[in-house]
C-alpha cells in the first residue's frame, strides 16, 4: 500500500492506517527509536506513541512526505522519552551528536531570538544545495543517529572519509549561518 492509501485511511479514520503504517515504516521507525533510545522497549514504546500522535494529527493535517512526518513524530517522541529516562545523564552517543552540532547551530541567546521554524528554513536551504552524497551522509549521522561505521557500510566508504565529509560539511554550515547573520 502507498503513502496516499494509508494517508486515505487515516482521513477516514479507518484503524487499518495504524496497520498498513507499521507493515510500511514500522521497522525503519523501530531502528530510528532504539538508535536514540537504546532500549528495545523504550522504541517499541516510542513507534507505537508515533502511530497514537499520528493517528491524532490525520485529518486535519495531510503529510506531503508521509515517512518524514512519521520519523519527525517518532524522533520528538524518542528524545522526550530519553529525557524522561535520564534526566539529565544522557546517554554519551546522543550526547557526542549534540556536541558535534553544537559548533554550528548559534548559542542559546541567540536562538531565542529566531524561531525555529526559521532556523529550519535556514537548515533546509543549506541542505537543498549540498551534493546529494553530502546531504545523505550528514542527514543519516545527525538525523537518524546512525554510527559513522554504518554510514561507512551503506555508502561503500572508508569511515575517515565519512568524517572528513561530515566534518566539512558542519564547516560548510556554519559558514552558511554566519553569512545569515547568525552568530555561531
Amino acid at each position: 500500500m502507498d503513502d496516499t492509501q494509508i494517508i486515505a485511511l487515516f482521513l477516514a479514520r479507518d484503524e487499518q492506517a495504524i496497520h498498513e503504517t507499521d507493515l510500511a515504516y514500522g521497522r525503519r521507525l523501530h531502528t530510528l527509536a532504539n538508535r536514540i533510545l537504546l532500549s528495545r522497549e523504550d522504541a517499541e514504546e516510542s513507534v507505537s506513541d508515533t502511530y497514537l500522535e499520528t493517528w491524532k494529527v490525520i485529518p486535519p493535517y495531510r503529510p506531503k512526505y508521509f515517512f518524514a512526518f512519521l520519523a519527525s513524530i517518532c524522533r520528538h517522541i524518542s528524545l522526550n522519552r530519553l529525557d524522561w529516562n535520564l534526566a539529565a545523564k544522557r546517554k554519551a552517543n546522543v550526547v557526542s551528536l549534540t556536541e558535534e552540532m553544537e559548533l554550528c547551530i548559534p548559542d542559546a541567546s541567540h536562538e531565542r531570538a529566531m524561531r525555529g521554524k526559521e532556523i529550519g528554513q535556514l537548515l533546509d536551504a543549506f541542505l537543498e544545495d549540498l551534493p546529494r552524497d553530502s546531504r545523505m551522509i550528514f542527514l543519516r549521522r545527525y538525523w537518524y543517529a546512525d554510527a559513522i561505521a554504518e554510514i561507512a557500510l551503506r555508502y561503500g566508504m572508508t569511515e575517515s572519509k565519512v568524517k572528513m565529509q561530515l566534518h566539512r560539511t558542519k564547516e560548510k554550515l556554519r559558514v552558511f549561518l554566519e553569512k545569515e547573520g547568525i552568530r555561531v
